[in-house]
């Protein structure tokens, strides 16, 4: 809390600094055509300058707070990723210390490693996540691209992420399904990471009574939708264009609890947006749960 106090403090300086400039400018500028509102040339040229003085520092000081907005997001995802990091690592290394220095049967055995390969798996997907990231952020080459069966992958990740978080089908779920294969064109890998990342993330936002609702529509010949719709904790309006940027995360207390590196969404809109397509979420706010939309092209063959 102090760092963030600590940054909102140097935001209102530079703010009050850069309003202090611009009022001095302006009073320059008054005094100005006071002393020279008979000479045209002057007073022309000195209204031109002076406008100009005026919109450099509105630019700068403009410039500047978003910098530091930058610099915190940067350092909220450092402190996001060490603690995703630290946390299996330390968590792994507690169990093996028990393991060497222990005596336990073999139920208790097993049991240690199943906990070990899961915060392996989570060490893993936080490195993928950063990875991606970086890809999702400069890629726009089309590699390995081919026609995908959309509905079979997300399928086959609805059927993943039941089993990686011991769900009954109740609570993952399709409401509206095709009838029929649909095919878009694109990277079989990242249209994977797109979906996975939308049903993780309505999974994670979902609290203990988990209510999640999968459809995949058609609604037209050349577009294929998939929407993930949770009854979980909501997203205020105010935020909903910026939860797809990098590093951000909802800054509500209802969050504090859901640890994360603010990457997934990013990476789905880049994803949807090299692919032609687009990613947008809706809710009615804080509490009534959100629906998160991937539209891509669909191939259709007549």
């Amino acid at each position: 809390m102090m760092r963030i106090t600590g940054r909102a403090k140097k935001i209102a300086l530079f703010v009050t600094l850069g309003a202090i400039l611009v009022g001095l400018a302006v009073a320059l500028n008054v005094t100005w055509v006071v002393l020279n509102w008979r000479e045209v040339v002057p007073l022309v040229l000195g209204i031109i300058f002076f406008g100009l003085i005026i919109a450099g520092i509105i630019v700068y000081t403009v410039f500047l707070v978003r910098e530091i907005h930058k610099n915190e997001q940067q350092d909220s995802f450092l402190n996001a990723v060490t603690h995703e990091l630290k946390t299996p690592i330390a968590s792994i290394r507690l169990y093996l210390e028990t393991l060497e220095s222990r005596q336990i049967n073999e139920t208790q055995r097993h049991e240690f490693y199943r906990i070990m390969l899961e915060d392996t798996d989570r060490l893993i997907g936080t490195v993928e996540q950063v990875l991606k990231a970086g890809e999702a952020r400069h890629g726009s080459h089309k590699k390995n691209w081919q026609e995908v069966d959309f509905f079979g992958v997300v399928v086959e990740t609805v059927e993943l992420t039941r089993v990686r978080h011991h769900l009954p089908p109740e609570q993952l779920r399709f409401g509206v399904s095709p009838q029929e294969k649909l095919l878009t064109k694109g990277n079989p890998q990242e249209l994977r990471t797109a979906v996975f990342n939308l049903i993780e993330n309505a999974v994670k936002y979902s609290g203990d009574k988990k209510d999640i609702v999968v459809d995949v529509l058609t609604p037209d010949i050349d577009t294929v939708l998939l929407q993930v719709r949770d009854q979980g904790i909501g997203i205020p309006p105010s935020e909903l264009k910026r939860i797809f940027k990098r590093f951000y995360r909802v800054s509500n207390s209802a969050t504090g609890r859901v640890k994360g590196t603010g990457l997934g969404l990013f990476i789905v809109r880049s994803i949807a947006r090299r692919h032609g397509g687009e990613a947008f979420a809706e809710s009615a706010g804080a509490g009534h749960g959100s629906t998160f939309t991937l539209r891509l092209p669909r191939v259709y063959h007549v």
